[in-house]
């Protein structure tokens, strides 16, 4: 299983919500200085989010972004989202140095525009699905930052991209994001059986423990392919070797 630390942008500095509130918001400093950290302590990725593009479409970090990606040049990849909505949005991300994009917003609306641009850059673009469990019991997605729009049901979005060479699912639990809580193991669990595409989880990791569940967590022949931890690296809760040692179960 990948880890994925992550880096939250909002106003050129590393930030972390709660539950997707912007006026729940903790301040962690220096995104280079983290992305350093986080690199030097063996990460070969970086979950990179430009929050207010989240919520807006309009490109918020672009120069944080870049400066991040040249300082991890060599080491590891950046992973982006936030805000990229559009193929020429896709293009001008890779073309600058990013090794995947996520399509979040933008893949609800128009799932045609993930599978158009997995085909022209097969394996660097994912989908972000941020869900909730609605009053069903049915797992939907919400984009806009989690702000706005209709959600979407997960399963019908899924369909869509069967079998095309989208890189992966990046799956994230609104409920428990930023919680420090643990992951959404059921919902994971479910999701796995639901599709045949790589599944990146996100949300509530807050202890290693959290992180050896997901790496052992099997769904027929089906794993998690990453996990993404954001608040739990930048309060120390535990370091970036550690949590490459939990994820090892799962290689």
């Amino acid at each position: 299983m990948e880890l994925y630390p992550a880096i939250d942008l909002r106003r050129g500095t590393a930030v972390r919500l709660t539950q997707g509130d912007f006026e729940r918001q903790t301040a962690y400093g220096d995104p280079l200085a983290l992305a350093e950290e986080y690199v030097a302590g063996g990460a070969t990725w970086i979950h990179v989010v430009d929050l207010e593009a989240a919520r807006t479409g309009t490109a918020h970090e672009r120069r944080v972004v870049d400066r991040i990606v040249a300082r991890v040049a060599g080491r590891a990849r950046v992973q982006l989202g936030g805000g990229i909505r559009s193929e020429d949005a896709v293009a001008a991300a890779l073309g600058r140095g990013v090794a995947r994009v996520v399509l979040g917003t933008a893949a609800l609306a128009d799932p045609s525009l993930a599978v158009r641009c997995a085909r022209r850059w097969p394996g660097r673009v994912a989908v972000g699905l941020d869900y909730r469990i609605g009053p069903d019991g049915v797992a939907e997605a919400q984009g806009h930052g989690w702000s706005q729009g209709a959600p979407r049901a997960m399963a019908e979005l899924l369909a869509c991209w069967e079998g095309e060479p989208v890189g992966a699912v990046v799956a994230t639990a609104i409920a428990r994001d930023g919680t420090l809580e643990g992951p959404d193991l059921d919902g994971l669990r479910s999701l796995l059986a639901s599709t045949s595409l790589p599944v990146i989880a996100s949300g509530g990791v807050g202890t290693m423990a959290d992180l050896s569940a997901l790496a052992r967590l099997v769904e027929g022949d089906r794993r998690v392919a990453g996990a993404i931890t954001g608040k739990a690296l930048a309060e120390r809760r535990f370091s970036v070797e550690e949590a490459l040692a939990a994820c090892a179960p799962s290689v």
